[in-house]
């Protein structure tokens, strides 16, 4: 694939100073230099460290990626909420892996994007996963086409650039209307698997607000200012008000056959355009009657 850019006045002093400028990493373009991948300014190829001016046009080659052949490609359907030619943006159904896994090998949403990949002719089929979710949590997931889409998107999940918002119903009544959970979280002993709060534990914080609640359970907004495993379902279990129907962290329910987590919006920059998206995916029918009997009877 070929990236062009156009030096701007005033101008950075070299070319790999003007690709970090433009969120590129020194591992990425080392990499593109070393892996058949190549740079140029005006038509002539160069070194990183060669100095350019305003009106300089660089393009920048990027080596050919080629998909993992342990990811086998499936036809199973994607519910696809944005697409263009460097991100694809899909709403994540419930009790689908993200990733293959010893326990999930042939139907995780990375199987479903590489099927869709090869469907549509993609010049790559190599699957980027930027964002992952819980097998049982539904709403966006959010894939990279290529490399240096997925570079850049790393770069916007490290300085927050981008923003994910949850809807998660708990249990119970929350003390207050809106607040930060601030607890570190660690692994709990004797598992792989899950989580807990504890002293030792990385800084974990999550902001939210409820917007209804009855006596049983409470509708809350969540956004993640930190990016722990379970991070929602732990945080909000030590509290004393674990998700309705997470059997890790709480109880199973009548109501729902899942944790009632779902990812409900996606706020980021596109990566080479730099235009500002927010994305949706609509609620799934079993929050969105959980949610419905709540709002009927809440406080």
């Amino acid at each position: 694939m070929i990236f062009k850019w156009v030096v701007p006045d005033p101008a950075p002093a070299t070319v790999q100073k003007f690709l970090t400028h433009r969120g590129l990493s020194r591992a990425f373009i080392g990499r593109t230099k070393f892996n058949g991948g190549a740079l140029f300014v005006n038509s002539r190829q160069r070194n990183s460290d060669y100095p350019v001016h305003p009106g300089d046009v660089i393009r920048l080659i990027a080596p050919p990626e080629q998909g993992a052949d342990t990811i086998i490609p499936s036809a199973k359907p994607l519910r696809i909420l944005y697409e263009d030619q460097d991100i694809l943006v899909v709403n994540k159904p419930p009790f689908v892996a993200s990733i293959p896994s010893p326990n999930h090998h042939f139907d995780t949403m990375a199987n479903r994007v590489k099927g869709y990949l090869q469907a549509q002719h993609n010049e790559s089929d190599s699957v980027h996963v930027v964002s992952r979710l819980d097998r049982d949590t539904s709403g966006v997931m959010l894939f990279a086409k290529h490399s240096l889409a997925h570079s850049l998107l790393d770069t916007q999940l490290q300085d927050k650039t981008m923003q994910k918002e949850y809807l998660a119903i708990v249990s119970g009544t929350l003390a207050v209307p809106s607040g930060l959970i601030d607890l570190p979280i660690r692994r709990a002993p004797n598992s792989t698997y899950e989580r807990m709060v504890g002293a030792g534990g990385k800084p974990s914080q999550t902001a939210f607000a409820v917007t209804a609640y009855n006596t049983d359970a409470s509708v809350v907004t969540v956004r993640l200012l930190t990016g722990r495993t379970h991070q929602i379902r732990v945080h909000f279990a030590a509290l004393g008000h674990p998700l309705v129907g997470d059997d890790v962290y709480g109880q199973v329910s009548p109501a729902i056959a899942r944790q009632a987590l779902h990812a409900h919006v996606l706020r980021l920059i596109q990566p080479l355009t730099g235009a500002p998206l927010t994305i949706v995916a609509p609620l799934p029918p079993d929050i969105q009657n959980l949610r419905a009997a709540i709002c009927r009877t809440s406080e």
